[in-house]
């Protein structure tokens, strides 16, 4: 016997079975304004998004700092013998970028750029020159800024105000995360070292 006729046959057995009664439906137009309002939310959310992964520099709120005030930063895992000798400029400056009559937003494209920049060029040291912006009515803003930018690029392992010859407190000194093609020919240098 299959499987229908042993289904027939229970069905038989229960005697009265009818089929389940169906609601009324109604169905409900879209108010296409509403879908074109929420199309356009969702269309500015993304190039939002876009924009954001294409240059992901805040430029909302930037704490201000003093113009004699020194830039200093280093993340975890920077030697602190690394960091001395970049703060008293022993590593020698092998890219410069150079913010004076920048606005904040031409600055802030400059900045990711040129360190995206540095880091494919294999640059380790770079100096960026913002000013002290003493006398303004917005003192330091530029400054502020690079002190702001600089620690949310992961490619920024440190940086600290200049030497007086470099610019001093108007300039930065960038130690900059090694490329990737750079950290490999390391490790290889170091694995034929050690055979």
């Amino acid at each position: 016997m299959s499987d229908s006729d042993l289904f027939q046959d229970a069905l038989g057995q229960l005697g009265d079975v009818k089929p389940l009664a169906r609601e009324r439906r109604v169905v409900l137009k879209k108010d296409r304004q509403d879908a074109d309002l929420n199309q356009r939310a969702r269309r500015e959310a993304a190039v939002e998004e876009t924009a954001r992964e294409l240059n992901p520099l805040s430029g909302e709120y930037v704490e201000l700092v003093d113009p004699w005030d020194p830039l200093e930063f280093k993340r975890d895992g920077v030697q602190n013998g690394v960091y001395r000798n970049l703060r008293l400029g022993k590593y020698q400056v092998d890219a410069r970028l150079d913010l004076h009559r920048y606005t904040v937003e031409m600055a802030r494209r400059a900045v990711l750029e040129f360190v995206r920049d540095c880091v494919e060029a294999d640059v380790r040291c770079a100096l960026i020159t913002h000013g002290k912006g003493e006398g303004r009515k917005q003192p330091a803003l530029l400054k502020s800024c690079v002190n702001n930018w600089l620690p949310q690029l992961q490619e920024v392992l440190a940086f600290h105000s200049a030497q007086k010859q470099h610019g001093g407190l108007g300039a930065t000194y960038v130690l900059l995360r090694k490329s990737e093609r750079k950290r490999q020919e390391n490790l290889e240098q170091h694995q034929r070292r050690n055979r």
